[in-house]
Formats: C-alpha cells, structure tokens, sequence
C-alpha cells in the first residue's frame, strides 16, 4: 500500500504491530498490540510483556482498522504523537 499523509497522521496506539527490521538485532520479530508511543519509543505486548522499540531503529508492519497492513520507517513517525497528527505533511511523490 503507498505511503499517504493520512497514514503517518493516524493513531498508532491500538493498531497491531510488527517490527520487520531494525538495527538492533532483537527487536526483529516483535509483534503485538501498540499499547503506548512517545516521541522517540513505541510499546507493544509481546507474549504477555511490553517490549519498547526505538522508532529511529526499526521498519514496522502496522495493520489498520480496515485490514491492510502498511510498512512504515520509524523515521518517518518520529516525533511527539499529538504533534504527528495535527502536522500537515508536504507530498513527496
């Protein structure tokens, strides 16, 4: 699925997550719900503990409401959660 502003802009926290790369080794392969987000951090329950990720560090599968599931660079959702959502993006493509 392309990459939409309104995608970036979106809350994360209840979304099921999937940490599909990353620069530190032992956060590949992390998957479950996103119960909290901070401005550099994102937490998930992963088998009943909750694991916390650095945004900067990962590439993650986020599974929307309606089912898709969208690839999204942690780089690109850093920053304070309330401030994300209210910021307008600039298209790039």
């Amino acid at each position: 699925m392309k990459l939409t502003p309104a995608i970036l802009q979106s809350e994360l926290i209840g979304l099921n997550a999937k940490v599909v790369k990353s620069s530190h080794p032992n956060y590949v392969g992390i998957e479950g719900r996103v119960i909290n987000e901070t401005r550099n951090t994102i937490v998930i329950t992963h088998r009943n503990k909750n694991k916390t990720i650095v945004k900067n560090t990962a590439v993650f599968h986020f599974t929307m409401p309606s089912g898709t599931t969208v690839e999204i660079n942690g780089k690109a959702i850093v920053g304070r959660p309330e401030d994300r959502v209210k910021k307008r993006l600039r298209r790039r493509w």
